[in-house]
């Protein structure tokens, strides 16, 4: 893998904001992803910081960016309603890198991020050409009941789901079980011993690695399905 180089990212796209981090690889191979944060984060959290790296290493340009939500108010979860207005900003994302790569653009997201970008994608599958999904909230802790399962009948985008085998908002079983309602192709990548923020401190070195290699393997799975362009 080669390096790579971060800078500071500010543009406005259609009256929606787009704030993050650009990682430009050394040796781009023409595709992208943008990656988003959880509701208590923000995108120099250090898991989004580590896979943004391990990715431009492997050639992908990354944008990490902030969520609307996270724009307005530095510290909090998203207020009620913010759903739209984050998925727009998400969108808006998508729409600067496609102004800056050739090759296909990916959507990924930990947490509540994650949420949105299916969420999006379920709403317009031609946005992006596949998920990286990292700790998909199933639904909240010891409320199992609560699923925010509503769109995965509507994804056909092939999604790579990433879940901590003791992630509360979402266990191993739990995950498997709601991934069979979604019409596109899904995998799973179970992170041993890990919880809802995944990085841990004995993982936190091979774990970037590990996810990079999963997703572009899940691609390459993944060509022959029309769903993924």
């Amino acid at each position: 893998m080669s390096s790579s180089q971060t800078q500071p990212f500010t543009e406005e796209r259609g009256g929606v904001s787009v704030r993050g981090f650009l990682h430009l690889p050394a040796e781009p191979n023409g595709d992208a992803l943008v990656l988003t944060h959880g509701a208590g984060a923000n995108c120099e959290s250090p898991l989004l910081t580590a896979l943004g790296n391990a990715f431009a290493a492997s050639g992908l340009t990354v944008l990490r960016c902030d969520l609307p939500f996270r724009q307005l108010r530095p510290h909090g979860p998203p207020l009620r309603g913010s759903a739209d207005h984050d998925q727009q900003g998400l969108h808006a994302a998508i729409t600067s890198l496609r102004d800056r790569v050739a090759g296909r653009i990916f959507l990924g997201g930990h947490s509540y991020g994650g949420r949105m970008a299916s969420m999006l994608a379920a709403s317009d599958p031609t946005l992006a050409s596949a998920l990286l999904l990292l700790s998909y909230p199933l639904h909240p802790p010891k409320r199992r009941e609560q699923l925010r399962t509503a769109h995965f009948r509507d994804l056909r985008t092939p999604a790579l789901f990433v879940s901590g085998t003791k992630d509360e908002f979402g266990l191993t079983e739990e995950i498997r079980t709601a991934l069979r309602l979604i019409t596109g192709r899904t995998e799973m990548l179970t992170i041993q011993g890990a919880g809802h923020q995944l990085l841990t401190s004995s993982n936190r070195e091979e774990l970037p690695g590990t996810v990079v290699r999963s997703f572009l393997e899940f691609l390459q799975k993944s060509l022959a399905e029309p769903a993924l362009r």
